[in-house]
């Protein structure tokens, strides 16, 4: 008979899934490829076809393979691999016009909580789409519609993490708080996930456990030969019947008895039959060796086997000269830790049976009815024998290992004695009488004779345990409660790195450090959230502590490449050429072709004023990412120090063009027109920079320079005031702000932020030559002497200017700052 198409395609789906969640890309697209030549109309065999490619990078062949399918709109699926493909070849209109094609196939469709470790959904929900939209029209530079789409997204789904990262990097407020809040909704999908999970570990309430006289001495099951079926069945019957005690104990031993009993080889006058019995050993047929049946609530208690009188005694009183000792397991070969197993087992037994029966109903007779009580007798001998199922051969060899107060073969049985107390027996001195237990102090008892109705009057019932009533259970939170707290805390977490992100795209950087640190320390010590510290203080200009915060981060993430073109910022910037080398060819090393890697690359020859080999490092980083925005604008660096203006403005632009709000290409391009001259295109460039950075303080001093450079000293003065408070330790500020004071004659107040600055940056040569025309103009020679003399060793280059300095030192010319703009 022919197999069922459908049933072999539904067989190489599960081996395509099977594949793909076992990152065997390759396997899953061989079987990809035979699913679609198998059923090549199926549209979900084009998707998963093209979804395997998807996976593998291959984005053209994904276009192509889903496009027929995507552009009817009938698939989501298609249409969702479809557009991501469209995504990465720049192809944005075809991805927007496929999904919004599919629309009704995703729209109010929301999957959250319903993603666990055995099941998942296949296809997108609207959360996952409108983000994808978003990204796309993005990407087409619409930003009115990707706004809206990422909104869209963040209210189906506020875990929709890259879409808020994306408003943020758009510029947009954004009010966190009514983002991250846990709606009815969400909790109820997360609920619904929660008990889905937890009906897969689903574990029955425990039973209680039937009474036992000792429970620190337990006999061990595992490796007993006799043992033919589970206790658990007994106990789980007996609690469901209502009782607390049962004899499944008793019917176990009986088993093990009859299981003994066909080991030995059976002789007409090796053993009794029933009619030769006087104690009721149980069943000896075969029948034992089933395993038990739990009894149910209706069966009457078991009845007494049927027993020969007196004289069957005489029958053959070879049986009864070797009886086995108390405590002794009959049919085991040898004794298991000792004689407590056996004491302990047989003391369970009889507790059982006896608390489990009426007190008038524990003996029967043939007939069935109730044994009368009988008056007692002392000189009476006692009717019970031991239990003794064993030919005497066999029973000396069981017994052959046990020590024995007299001979085995002229031992007689006991005589009824007047009642003596049971916790302390005179004279006892046997290992089963009386013994002290670990963890027990209560002596063992006579359990293994079987007692007669005229011997129980004379021994004392074992009293009927009164347990305690157990405490009530601590009530259970339910599920929903659970669910909801957890949400609610994740949620917050959310809402604090949020925030943060927030304030650090408006670049108020001090508040988004505040906003970190308040998180706990556990996720301060994250990868991202440590990075993000670092770009704050980046951004503050506090290289140094910026500096700290990416060492760590390279400790805790070595192989980590996102925001390594930042730290060989910081270390340019630091002018630390060793360990920005060190980090350039650690990273190169590691990763070739990452576009950080080529950027660290880049300013390592920088800061080594190889410029032309800094701009090859950059031009690769920009090829391996076209819209790598910092790279243009590092090689836009590049070219300004090379004095290559034009081609600086074409980095610059690119920049811009990648990112829109990537407010140092704004600067740059404002720095290129300072350099030729057009200060109006200069500070209006300054100025749109510092729309995007407000707080950022060298465009703040910028825009300052401009104005002086426009002979609008005065008007400049607050800007420079306002770039010292927002970076107190920058030396390019307050350098700027002295001279600035110094042309508006305000010497004192420039000397003081030059020591600031000399303290700041004791290497820079420019600020002792700006000193000793300070000194100079104070009239201290001497001081302006020994400023002009560090000048020198520092800047040998510059000696010409500086000679010339110390030459006209007599005159009362005016400053010259032409040193080192």
């Amino acid at each position: 008979m022919a197999p069922n198409s459908a049933t072999i395609s539904g067989l190489l789906r599960q081996t395509i899934h099977y594949h793909l969640d076992n990152f065997a890309l390759e396997n899953a697209l061989f079987f990809a490829e035979r699913l679609q030549a198998h059923d090549p109309r199926s549209p979900e065999s084009a998707y998963l076809l093209a979804f395997c490619h998807l996976r593998l990078g291959d984005y053209r062949s994904a276009y192509e393979t889903s496009k027929p399918s995507s552009y009817r709109g009938l698939h989501l699926g298609c249409a969702f691999v479809f557009a991501q493909a469209c995504l990465e070849l720049e192809r944005y209109k075809e991805g927007i016009n496929s999904l919004e094609r599919a629309k009704l196939l995703w729209t109010a469709k929301s999957f959250i909580g319903k993603h666990t470790s055995a099941t998942r959904m296949p296809y997108p929900d609207e959360a996952s789409a409108c983000c994808l939209l978003g990204k796309l029209c993005r990407a087409q530079d619409d930003k009115k519609k990707a706004i809206s789409y990422f909104e869209d997204a963040l209210k189906a789904n506020p875990f929709m993490w890259d879409a808020f990262t994306s408003l943020c990097d758009m510029g947009v407020n954004v009010r966190v708080p009514n983002i991250f809040k846990a709606s009815e909704s969400l909790v109820r999908n997360f609920d619904q996930e929660q008990n889905g999970s937890l009906q897969d570990q689903v574990i029955a309430p425990p039973q209680p456990e039937p009474l036992q006289a000792k429970p620190t001495l337990q006999v061990k099951q595992d490796n007993d030969p006799f043992e033919t079926a589970h206790r658990s069945n007994a106990f789980h019957d007996a609690n469901s019947n209502g009782l607390v005690f049962t004899d499944a104990g008793e019917n176990d031993l009986m088993s093990r008895i009859a299981a003994a009993q066909s080991r030995y080889p059976t002789t007409q006058g090796g053993r009794l039959g029933h009619d030769g019995m006087e104690t009721p050993t149980g069943h000896v047929a075969p029948a034992p060796l089933e395993p038990p049946v739990a009894r149910n609530s209706h069966m009457e208690p078991p009845q007494a086997p049927i027993r020969r009188t007196r004289a069957a005694q005489a029958i053959d009183s070879t049986l009864m000269d070797a009886p086995p000792r108390m405590g002794f397991r009959v049919g085991t070969k040898k004794r298991e830790k000792g004689q407590d197993t056996g004491s302990d087992l047989s003391d369970s037994i009889i507790r059982g049976s006896q608390l489990s029966l009426p007190p008038t109903e524990r003996k029967r007779t043939a007939s069935g009815h109730p044994v009368q009580p009988r008056p007692v007798n002392g000189e009476e001998p006692r009717r019970s024998a031991r239990l003794n199922i064993l030919p005497r051969a066999n029973a000396a060899r069981a017994n052959a290992g046990v020590s024995t107060a007299g001979s085995a073969a002229t031992r007689e049985l006991k005589k009824a004695r007047p009642p003596v107390s049971r916790i302390h027996r005179p004279g006892s001195s046997g290992s089963g009488m009386g013994r002290v237990v670990s963890g027990n102090r209560k002596p063992l008892e006579d359990n293994n004779m079987d007692i007669d109705q005229a011997e129980g009057v004379r021994i004392r019932e074992p009293p009927v345990v009164q347990h305690a009533p157990p405490p009530p259970p601590k009530p259970v939170e339910p599920e929903s409660v659970k669910v909801e707290e957890a949400l609610k805390w994740i949620l917050e977490l959310l809402k604090k790195m949020a925030t943060g992100y927030l304030l650090s795209s408006q670049f108020q950087c001090q508040d988004a450090l505040n906003t970190y640190t308040s998180l706990p320390r556990s996720h301060q010590d994250t990868p991202w959230v440590m990075a993000q510290m670092g770009l704050a203080q980046f951004e503050q200009m506090n290289y140094a502590e910026a500096e700290k915060f990416f060492k760590r981060l390279r400790i805790l993430a070595p192989t980590r490449l996102e925001n390594m073109e930042v730290y060989s910022t910081v270390l340019w910037h630091l002018r630390k050429e060793t360990e920005l080398s060190f980090l350039a060819h650690e990273l190169i090393d590691a990763i070739w072709d990452s576009p950080e890697a080529w950027c660290a690359l880049g300013n390592a020859w920088s800061l080594a004023s190889d410029h032309e080999q800094a701009l090859r490092c950059f031009k690769r980083a920009t090829q391996l990412s076209p819209n790598f925005a910092y790279a243009y604008t590092l090689q836009g660096h590049e070219h300004v120090e090379n004095e290559e203006y034009d081609k600086a403005l074409t980095s610059y632009r690119h920049a811009i063009s990648a990112d829109k709000r990537h407010y140092n290409a704004y600067y740059g391009i404002g720095r290129v027109y300072e350099k030729l001259g057009n200060y109006d295109k200069a500070l209006t460039h300054y100025h749109a920079a510092s729309v995007i950075h407000p707080t950022h303080a060298v465009l703040i001093a910028s825009m300052g320079s401009v104005l002086q450079k426009q002979k609008q000293t005065v008007q400049a003065i607050p800007y420079f005031n306002k770039a010292t408070e927002l970076a107190p330790r920058a030396p390019d500020v307050r350098l700027r702000k002295a001279r600035a004071l110094m042309l508006t004659g305000q010497l004192q107040l420039a000397q003081k932020e030059l020591l600031i600055v000399k303290d700041l940056a004791p290497e820079r040569a420019q600020v002792h030559y700006l000193l000793g025309n300070l000194s100079k103009m104070l009239g201290d020679k001497k001081a302006a002497v020994r400023y002009y003399t560090i000048a020198l060793s520092l800047d040998p280059k510059s000696s010409s200017l500086i000679k010339e300095s110390i030459e006209t030192l007599e005159d009362d010319g005016g400053m010259d700052d032409s040193m080192m703009h």
